[in-house]
Order: structure tokens, then C-alpha cells, then sequence
């Protein structure tokens, strides 16, 4: 599925851990990897030197895994260069860091990730490093809401990287509490949740248990977002890979977006995967 994955790097140390994981996963997958670098026009020397340094030390680091690597520097909006550089040369994945200031504006609004999952034509993995020194997630936690889309791409992407890393994964789904009229809310226990776990996420751990993943499945109703990151923290998780939202702007602004809380509270490193192939 993934045959050319490109690690778009910039003058931030995180731009080159995310870039790590692109690196990790093209080993595994025997993929083609795009190095590429975008320099603003108003972009200091200072700045250049450091993102071409980070180019030149993933560049060596590929070469030394044996994997086919090509490192791409353009000069413009790295948004519109990146998306010339996929449409050429056919990417199949992009992998890109969250900076900083994405999690204090709401919805990613204007940011360069926010464009890049939103306008390019293939699948984009933004990632929000916490733990820059090391790139070995043990436990990875995937929450996923009760409809998911592109579900075998969904199940593919977390089985390669938990193959990657020789990892478990953890499926988490934080269901609405159940409430009956004049009652309140009623208390299931784990095993009358187990039997209501819907049916896209039953075929997303199929699909893990059939590519051989070791996995294993929580469920703890409540308010999603706040839900994730106390699970992340509370079990020590590694990696938290989330589907990008799918909420319109009117709709996040009455109930809110998990994804949102997600980037602004997670313990680990983030993965926020917007999924193009078909199932």
C-alpha cells in the first residue's frame, strides 16, 4: 500500500524525529523515501543550515539500512511544493511534524500540517513529537470512534508500525454512557460492553488478528478526548495513533474536538493519520 513514503523536514528537531518514524516504516515495507525540505522565502541561514543538516544525517541513516532514498530541496510555500512533489512522483504516504504553536490554535486553523492532511491527494501522518529522544513505542494506543472510514488502510498502517517496532496495540473506544428515561445511566459490565463494541472497529482488530498483531481491547465510556489521555498516562502508552477529525467547524465548536484535546494534552508522541486509499 505505502510504496514511496515521504518525511517532509524543517529547522525543528521534531520535523527530524517525525521523519525517523517515515524512515523506521519505509525499512519495514521496503518503500522508496523522500527526504524533502521546503525553504520559506523569508527563511533565516541559520534555519536552512539546520533543516539541510537533518536532511543530510536522515540521508546517511538510510543509506546505512539499505533503504532507497532521495533527498528533494525546494524553494516556495511548502504546502503547494510538497503537494508538486507527490503528484510527480506518486507518494503514497507523507509523514509531517505538528510545531508548537499548532496546539494553541483551535482546529489547526492556517497551519502548514492543518493544509498539508486537508490538501494533498495521498495519506498524510502528522506527528506531535512529546519524546524527541527516542522513536521505540512499545504500547501504542489506537482510540477509534464507533464509524471509521477507510478501515483496512486504518488496520495497515497500525499493524506495519507496530510490526515496525515490534509493538502491542491497544484499541480503545470510549462509548457514550447508556441511559434509560427516569433512570439515569445504567452500568454494563466490560462484558456486556465487549458484546455492544461496534462493528467497524470489530472488523479493524479482525484485520489485526489476520496480519498477526497482538492486541487487546479497552472500553471506558465517557467524554472522549479527556478519556484518551488519561488512558495514555495511566497505562504508560508509547504512541497514540488517532484518525484525523472528521467534524465540521460548527459541530467542534458545540461539543468539541478530541482531536484537539488529544494534540494539546498527550503524555507520548502522536500520530494523526488522514487515510486516502480505499479500502
Amino acid at each position: 500500500m505505502y510504496r514511496k513514503i515521504l518525511a517532509a523536514v524543517n529547522e525543528h528537531l521534531n520535523s527530524e524525529v517525525a521523519a525517523r518514524y517515515a524512515l523506521t516504516l519505509a525499512s519495514h515495507l521496503d518503500a522508496k523515501l523522500y527526504i524533502c525540505f521546503v525553504a520559506r522565502k523569508d527563511m533565516s541561514q541559520q534555519a536552512r543550515r539546520a533543516a539541510e543538516d537533518a536532511m543530510k544525517k536522515l540521508f546517511h541513516d538510510a543509506m546505512e539500512k539499505n533503504i532507497r532514498a532521495e533527498s528533494i530541496a525546494e524553494i516556495g510555500d511548502p504546502v503547494a511544493e510538497i503537494g508538486k512533489i507527490v503528484r510527480h512522483e506518486g507518494i503514497s504516504l507523507v509523514f509531517a511534524s505538528t510545531r508548537r504553536e499548532d496546539t494553541e490554535r483551535r482546529f489547526f486553523t492556517g497551519t502548514i500540517a492543518r493544509n498539508l492532511s486537508l490538501k494533498l491527494p495521498c495519506s498524510v501522518a502528522l506527528v506531535r513529537v512529546v519524546h524527541s529522544g527516542r522513536v521505540h513505542p512499545g504500547k501504542i494506543l489506537v482510540p477509534l470512534k464507533e464509524r471509521i472510514d477507510h478501515v483496512t488502510e486504518r488496520a495497515y498502517f497500525t499493524a506495519a508500525l507496530a510490526r515496525t517496532f515490534k509493538s502491542k496495540v491497544y484499541v480503545f473506544h470510549a462509548p457514550k454512557k447508556v441511559t434509560r428515561f427516569f433512570h439515569g445511566e445504567i452500568h454494563l459490565t466490560p462484558e456486556d460492553w465487549e458484546q455492544r463494541m461496534p462493528q467497524d472497529i470489530s472488523r479493524f482488530t479482525e484485520q489485526l488478528e489476520q496480519q498477526e498483531i497482538e492486541h487487546e481491547n479497552r472500553l471506558l465510556p465517557g467524554g472522549t478526548g479527556k478519556n484518551i489521555t488519561i488512558e495514555a498516562f495511566a497505562k504508560r502508552h508509547d504512541l497514540i495513533i488517532m484518525g484525523a477529525s472528521e467534524r465540521r467547524l460548527f459541530s467542534s465548536l458545540l461539543r468539541g474536538n478530541p482531536v484537539e484535546y488529544v494534540l494539546r494534552e498527550t503524555p507520548c508522541d502522536l500520530i494523526i493519520l488522514t487515510p486516502r486509499h480505499e479500502d
